[in-house]
């Protein structure tokens, strides 16, 4: 198994900037917990955060592959730099605003411009792609991603919550600006992977990546699999606090984020059969199985373990989702096709954690275990209808389906 991370690392530069995108999306890990932290003390508290929270998740959602397709046309250097900079600056904006008691609404400006922060881990994918398209590596490379993912969403909210409240309310936020400008710095400096910029004319004919077959479905699924996330994460810490034991909640959260992390170190090393479109379909149907226990476990050890199980499908499946991307866009685009991942993660993050704590206030944490459950077969269907036709998903070591080719589409509306 660690042959192949070996081997990926033997490549010149690859350790750099994956470890300066580490820090880059530590900062990002570290944003939403921030806020909330920051904010916890002021009138209203929790309305304002959750609600100041939201603008920064849209504006992110929403700017990002606007973002990404800039990249895609000017170069990384060019935009990560001047994007990193101006969100590190909003952040850091909106911790000042916080210290200094301004009015409410300061806050939402400075949430919304942080929304320019660019999404180092598209970066740091569409390097790998570029630097090991086309060869069996590129499994493992998206593998030992989607567990750094896991990594810095299981730190960055310990982190921020740890300085908040031991250091100053507002030094969270400004650490995580600091990571973010810091860890898109060093990356913008590693030129010699960075993947070659398109030419304007070609960009602006296909219009947004969605245009491509297959890539609508992908981001349902991505929203599915962000939707899971957040409302196990809901309920998990009602349901801890149903049977009187709160404080357990992030320990047994944590449980389910090791069995992703080892699961996809695991599957980095092996050669999985079939195409990437089959092992996608694998993967949502087990990530929804392994969820059902979750209807009947009467406890918290019995909790963690389902979660350590249920966790050993996400990694697999989300390194699977981003590898059918790769095969989906063409090679200049995926920059633009990996941040549409991420959107659809943010707003499934959102979708999930509201319609679970609706469920938990109406019904009871048990019942609520049916939000994740839901979203799993809506990634199902998402996958299993949505990419019916399309010809891609087509890895190095299993040739049998050619990549999709590019549509012809009218220009970007």
């Amino acid at each position: 198994m660690l042959t192949a991370y070996r081997r990926i690392f033997s490549h010149p530069g690859a350790l750099a900037f994956s470890s300066a995108g580490l820090l880059a999306r530590l900062g990002v890990a570290m944003t939403r917990f921030a806020i909330v932290a920051m904010l916890a003390q002021r009138p209203s508290a929790y309305a304002l955060a959750g609600a100041v929270t939201a603008t920064q998740a849209i504006s992110y959602a929403v700017v990002g592959p606007r973002l990404a397709r800039a990249v895609d046309r000017h170069g990384q250097r060019r935009v990560l730099l001047p994007a990193a900079a101006a969100g590190s600056a909003a952040l850091a904006l909106l911790a000042l605003f916080s210290a200094l008691g301004a009015p409410s609404w300061t806050l939402f400006v400075a949430a919304a411009g942080s929304g320019v922060i660019p999404n180092a881990g598209s970066m740091v994918r569409a390097r790998w792609a570029a630097l090991l398209g086309g060869t069996d590596d590129l499994h493992p490379a998206y593998s030992l991603e989607s567990v750094v993912d896991e990594v810095v969403f299981t730190i960055g909210p310990v982190l921020a919550i740890g300085l908040a409240t031991t250091v100053a309310p507002q030094s969270a936020l400004f650490t995580a600006a600091a990571l973010l400008l810091l860890g898109s710095w060093l990356l913008a400096r590693q030129t010699a992977t960075e993947p070659p910029r398109t030419e304007r004319s070609r960009t602006e004919r296909r219009g947004s990546a969605l245009r491509f077959p297959g890539m609508p479905a992908l981001v349902v699924a991505f929203l599915a699999i962000g939707a899971i996330f957040a409302s196990v994460e809901v309920v998990t810490m009602a349901f801890a606090a149903d049977l009187g034991h709160k404080e357990l909640a992030s320990p047994v959260l944590a449980v389910y984020a090791v069995g992703s992390a080892v699961a996809g170190l695991v599957y980095g090393g092996l050669r999985p059969p079939g195409t990437l479109r089959q092992r996608l379909v694998a993967g949502a149907a087990l990530m929804t199985l392994t969820m059902l226990p979750l209807l009947v476990a009467d406890g918290l050890l019995v909790l963690g373990v389902v979660l350590f199980v249920a966790g050993g499908a996400c990694a697999p499946t989300l390194a699977t989702a981003l590898g059918l991307i790769e095969a989906t866009v063409p090679r200049e685009r995926v920059t633009e096709g990996m941040t549409w991942s991420s959107t659809g993660l943010g707003f499934g993050i959102a979708l999930g954690a509201a319609l679970a704590g609706q469920v938990v206030a109406a019904a009871d944490p048990r019942t609520a275990f049916a939000v994740p459950v839901a979203f799993g077969l809506l990634g199902v269907a998402a996958v299993t209808l949505g990419l019916r036709g399309v010809r891609a998903g087509r890895s190095p070591a299993t040739a049998e389906e050619p990549v999709a080719t590019a549509p012809t589409v009218p220009a970007e509306v």
